[in-house]
């Protein structure tokens, strides 16, 4: 089941915002995450980096690669914490088939968007994307840019 709508901002862990200005998002998920308890605690302190990660299938499964997550100084002695370690995600098996079979099409690709909490869970939000072309990214930029013109003009206008 795809969702649209974005979890709540003190709820958010990380967000990867590299991702909108490198993909058009076609569909969004929300997964679950394996994790190790070190990890959990790391990410409660916020330790995590997921502009350089990834999802790619293997045997049918979801696994995210290149989510960094720091382990804390006051982890455990018998814990051998691995902070770039792959993270298999969870998702119902139609939903990864489906998936499997839009990211064999040309320029699909699966990317995390972000880590939040839910329900005392850490879920992560994965978008089924395309690449943006060199053009493409130049237009975000002045939209971006634009919508920046037109917030200094109407704060000095208020002023």
């Amino acid at each position: 089941m795809a969702t649209n709508k974005k979890p709540d901002p003190s709820t958010r862990i990380a967000d990867n915002k590299k991702a909108a200005y490198n993909y058009f998002f076609e569909e969004r998920f929300e997964a679950g995450m394996v994790l190790e308890g070190w990890e959990v605690k790391a990410l409660r302190e916020g330790k995590v980096q997921l502009t350089d990660g990834y999802v790619v299938i293997r045997n049918g499964e979801l696994f995210v690669l290149g989510c960094q997550i720091n382990p804390l100084k006051s982890a455990s002695t018998h814990v051998n914490p691995d902070s770039v370690r792959t993270k298999k995600l969870l998702l119902h098996k139609e939903q990864i088939r489906r998936l499997i079979g839009k990211i064999e099409q040309k320029g699909y690709t699966l990317v995390p968007l972000n880590l939040h909490w839910k329900a005392g869970k850490v879920k992560c939000e994965i978008a089924l994307a395309k690449g943006k072309a060199e053009h493409d990214k130049r237009d975000t930029i002045k939209d971006r840019e634009g919508k920046r013109e037109v917030e200094r003009a109407m704060k000095s206008r208020n002023r």
